[in-house]
């Protein structure tokens, strides 16, 4: 135990340098910065992947097992979906935008993907779908493709994403709770961090 000891004193902790805690949600113009590029490198996975992350508001896990006929009929790409969540065992749904729509179905059609298949499978041969640990690089590589800190973003900064936007715009936190899935108010209070930004608001409005 002691030479254990001695070995962290020496490494140091874990998270030297790093930052912990909830990983930030991007600005709406980060969202844009990241998505033009994507367009104009002609990445046509990661331009689906970064939209539908977005709109759907998904845990990792559930993003990336995500099928074909989950989000499609055909070449019909759904206005609004519905899955199972891994966590909670409950289902949530969430909406499709237009141009969301346009990149996933530019990207079935460029894999050829078929109802059954995973929307996101993975280049490595023993694994059928992206992993979590690859989309976590992905979305490091996008926040870093605009400058951003890499390790204050993460998979979670993508299900944060429009949620916080929506209340910031909306203050109906109960609306963001049903588009998070989540099954008590206080997770989505936690989540977003609603009562230190609103606390912070209302200091920055007072003059003293």
């Amino acid at each position: 135990m002691d030479s254990i000891r001695r070995k962290t004193a020496i490494a140091g902790p874990w998270n030297k340098g790093r930052l912990v805690g909830q990983k930030l949600p991007l600005k709406l113009r980060e969202i844009w910065a990241i998505r033009i590029r994507l367009q104009l490198s002609e990445q046509v996975r990661d331009l689906a992947l970064f939209n539908l992350a977005i709109d759907s508001k998904l845990r990792g896990c559930d993003l990336v097992s995500l099928r074909v006929k989950d989000i499609s009929q055909g070449r019909s790409i759904f206005h609004r979906a519905i899955v199972m969540q891994r966590k909670t065992s409950r289902p949530v749904q969430f909406e499709i935008t237009e141009q969301t729509r346009q990149s996933v179905l530019a990207w079935i059609d460029r894999r050829k993907l078929s109802g059954s298949q995973y929307l996101f499978p993975s280049r490595v041969t023993d694994s059928p779908h992206l992993s979590t640990r690859q989309y976590a690089r992905i979305v490091a590589s996008w926040v870093q493709s605009i400058g951003l800190d890499a390790t204050a973003y993460g998979t979670h900064s993508m299900r944060r994403t429009k949620a916080t936007l929506i209340y910031r715009r909306t203050k109906n936190l109960r609306a963001v709770q049903l588009l998070l899935g989540h099954t008590k108010l206080e997770s989505t209070v936690r989540y977003l961090g609603i009562e230190v930004d609103d606390a912070l608001e209302i200091a920055e409005q007072t003059e003293v």
